[in-house]
């Protein structure tokens, strides 16, 4: 299956500065502007698509900002701080288009001529001026409000300018641009989660309350919408799938999996036979087809029958389907886990992966802690191929199957977990560290060792004390500065461990 096209997060952009200003120093606003154009082109860079205002110079260029920026129905607004303004030009743009803003104070030279520099090349460097005044009307009138302070990284100095104003590799140049495309990754999440279509097939496996979900509260706090599916759907599609079909899904599977030979120390865990990997292939035809039909973006489901009935047999063939379905773009959660499937998604739209786990196992003699499930993985971050094993059983579930045996690649990895609290919102849990390339048992789940920055036991003392959902996503690379942002843009409580 193609991956679905994502949105590109709609940023707003101004420049703010002092009408006053333009008369008594000719040639200063279109200097500014310039800078803002440069802000404008670097951001398209990094995959957003910018509408740029121009400049803020009074309160009724502010007005007409957040009018602009309503009518394109941005996700995010930057304020570049390119000179002095008030604050009172400033804040009806947010007061008209309530989205967060972020301030960029980005100097365009790490040091003035101090010899040579007039009032008019200082009021061109003097953007970090206004940032307390912007800061104290944000925060007196309710507005979210974050800040960028650094280097603007031009890689030429202008004509006009009397400093060097080539700071393109200079590291606060850098950091500042790694903060802003952060923010546009942010953005873009918040996005592509507005309006997108959760499924939710079978119920959430009896008992675990940590994972018993409020669906109007899901839908309030992340704008998807939640399409509860039933297994009748899934047999529909089953129905309807053609031998061509199981074929591509056979030579899919082939490309992706490594098909185990009867090497396990665990006997539930052997050589898939024929025909289970048949049934799987024919499975995740069927669940493709389900997607499709739903225009899903996400998946949750548990299925849990009665001992020998048709959607037993089904829901058997599940995990190299769903496995398939959250490497191309589809993040599927097992045990109706939906606030999980929600940190897999977010994990998934910022490119870092996204895998199904919980704690498997203490090893206190290499200080690591294996993470891990039956399944679904997220193929495109595996450590080499993943192995499928065939399952005499599920345990702790009904019917037998395919399994995906694989480990997450070494390095470094960031987990998300999102749970619910006493107050019925959504909260979520980061926690960045190492994964290592330790042993795992050859039991047909997915395992990868981690190693975090405090031993096991003080790092579960922290983590457990969160109230967390069993389950978390597992992504690659260290993303808490990210995630953090995304929280904020979905005003989502977030912690970090």
């Amino acid at each position: 299956m193609k991956n679905k096209n994502l949105k590109k997060a709609r940023i707003g952009l101004y420049c703010a500065g002092l009408q006053c200003y333009w008369d008594q120093f000719p040639g200063l606003e279109g200097r500014l502007l310039e800078y803002g154009d440069f802000i404008r082109r670097k951001m398209e860079e990094l995959g957003a698509q910018v509408h740029f205002f121009g400049m803020v110079e009074d309160e009724k260029t502010g007005a007409l900002a957040g009018e602009f920026f309503n009518k394109e129905n941005v996700d995010l607004i930057f304020v570049h701080s390119a000179t002095y303004v008030t604050s009172a030009s400033v804040l009806p743009v947010h007061q008209i288009c309530k989205v967060p803003v972020v301030i960029l104070n980005l100097q365009p030279a790490a040091r003035i001529h101090y010899e040579n520099t007039t009032t008019g090349e200082w009021l061109a460097h003097c953007g970090a001026c206004p940032v307390p005044e912007l800061s104290n009307a944000f925060h007196r009138a309710g507005i979210q409000h974050f800040f960028v302070n650094g280097l603007l990284g031009l890689s030429r100095t202008p004509e006009i300018s009397m400093a060097d104003e080539n700071t393109e590799n200079r590291p606060e140049a850098i950091k500042a641009w790694t903060t802003i495309a952060e923010w546009i990754l942010a953005a873009k999440v918040k996005r592509n989660l507005k309006g997108a279509r959760f499924g939710f097939l079978g119920n959430t496996y009896s008992g675990m309350l940590d994972m018993y979900s409020d669906f109007t509260m899901f839908q309030a706090q992340t704008g998807a919408h939640l399409q509860v599916l039933e297994m009748c759907d899934l047999d529909k599609a089953m129905k309807e799938v053609t031998n061509e079909e199981v074929g591509e899904k056979l030579k899919e599977m082939g490309e992706f999996f490594i098909i185990s030979e009867k090497s396990s120390s665990d006997p539930l865990a052997q050589k898939p036979s024929s025909e289970q990997l048949a049934w799987s292939a024919r499975v995740a035809a069927a669940q493709e087809r389900l997607v499709k039909e739903f225009d899903l973006d996400a998946l949750t489901y548990y299925y849990h029958g009665a001992p020998g009935n048709e959607y037993e047999k089904l829901q058997g063939g599940f995990i190299v389907g769903h496995s398939l379905l959250t490497a191309a773009g589809i993040p599927c959660a097992g045990e109706g886990d939906l606030k999980t499937c929600l940190a897999m998604k977010i994990c998934d739209l910022v490119g870092t992966g996204g895998s199904f786990c919980e704690i498997v196992v203490t090893d206190y003699e290499d200080g690591t802690i294996l993470l891990g499930h039956d399944g679904p993985f997220h193929l495109k971050i595996a450590k080499g191929k993943p192995i499928l094993r065939g399952m005499g059983l599920y345990h702790g579930k009904q019917g037998s199957g395919i399994s995906v045996e694989a480990k997450v690649r070494t390095g470094q990895i960031t987990n998300l977990g999102c749970t619910q609290t006493v107050d019925g919102k959504l909260k979520l849990i980061i926690s960045e560290a190492e994964s290592t390339d330790g042993s795992i048992m050859a039991i047909g789940n997915t395992q990868t060792p981690v190693r975090f920055k405090k031993d096991p036991d003080s790092y579960m003392d922290e983590w457990f004390a969160q109230a967390p959902t069993h389950h978390f996503a597992m992504s690659i690379g260290h993303n808490q500065s990210l995630f953090w942002k995304v929280g904020q843009l979905l005003q989502i409580e977030t912690i970090t461990i």
